[in-house]
Formats: C-alpha cells, sequence, structure tokens
C-alpha cells in the first residue's frame, strides 16, 4: 500500500485520519504528508514517544501503562483511540514497538510493534515481529499501518 493510493482512496469516500505515534517517531504522518492533497484527510499526528506523552496527549492511562507496558495491546488501542477522539478523525492508527538495537527482551524482542487502529465500529489491536536494523523496522511498521488504514478505509466504500 502507498501513502498516495491510501489518501486517494480516503478522499474519494470522505475520511478523515489521525495517527499515533510512539516507535515510528512520526514517519506514519509524514508518510501521509508527504503526498499532494493529504490536507483534505489528514487531521493530526500524534508523537507520543514517552508515557508521559500517551497520558497527557491520548489519556491512555498510567495504570495501563504500569500493567501492560506501553509495547502491549491494551496501549496500541488506547492510543489508537484517543487519537481518534482528540481528532475528531474517521480513523486513527497508532505505534507502538521496540524499533532497537537495544531495549528488546525475552517477552518482547527487538521488532515488536503493536498497532491499534481505531473507527467508527470500534478498536482494534495487531502484533507484528519485524525483522531487521531499526531503519528497516521501523519503515515495516509504517508499511504495516498504511495497510491497517487501507483496510479500513476500503470497507467504506
Amino acid at each position: 500500500m502507498s501513502a498516495a493510493s491510501l489518501v486517494a482512496l480516503c478522499r474519494a469516500n470522505g475520511l478523515r485520519l489521525a495517527t499515533a505515534e510512539s516507535c515510528t517517531g512520526g514517519l506514519v504522518a509524514g508518510a501521509l504528508t508527504a503526498i499532494p492533497g493529504s490536507s483534505a484527510i489528514f487531521t493530526h499526528g500524534f508523537v507520543t514517544y514517552a508515557n508521559e506523552a500517551k497520558t497527557q496527549m491520548l489519556g491512555v492511562p498510567e495504570a495501563m501503562l504500569a500493567a501492560h507496558g506501553a509495547v502491549s495491546a491494551p496501549v496500541a488501542q488506547a492510543m489508537a483511540e484517543g487519537a481518534r477522539t482528540r481528532a475528531g478523525a474517521d480513523y486513527a492508527v497508532s505505534t507502538t514497538g521496540i524499533a532497537g538495537p537495544d531495549g528488546g527482551s525475552p517477552r518482547k524482542p527487538v521488532g515488536t510493534v503493536w498497532f491499534g487502529l481505531a473507527g467508527p465500529a470500534g478498536s482494534t489491536a495487531h502484533h507484528k515481529l519485524f525483522h531487521g536494523n531499526r531503519d528497516e523496522i521501523r519503515a515495516q511498521a509504517v508499511d504495516f499501518a498504511l495497510m491497517l488504514l487501507e483496510r479500513a478505509g476500503g470497507d467504506k466504500r
């Protein structure tokens, strides 16, 4: 999925998007806003690298972060839900993961990324384990986030 085809799909369907990013640091928003005409469909990009930012900007409960860690399904969903609500968007995607080269553990190795997708019908979480160096993991995460948004936007055709 290319960002250009996602922007075209959302324009055709009158959909507005937002992003909430941790491990990708704004790369999903950057991919979307690099496309001419994206201002018609993109509302907000939240870069919430620190846990405090997830709580302050997106409303992720501190207790959830403490119980599950930032790299988890509940936090990914809460990030997407918070972004969608605060942006007034139709759909929001979130990324939270461990891009490396450090920070991994046996339970959450480098390359672990959780995605949240929030839309009118609720939210879901998606887990991926990517391989490669930091840049490669982040690029794969951007591609997967765009695919999730395309799938959601395509459901509205």
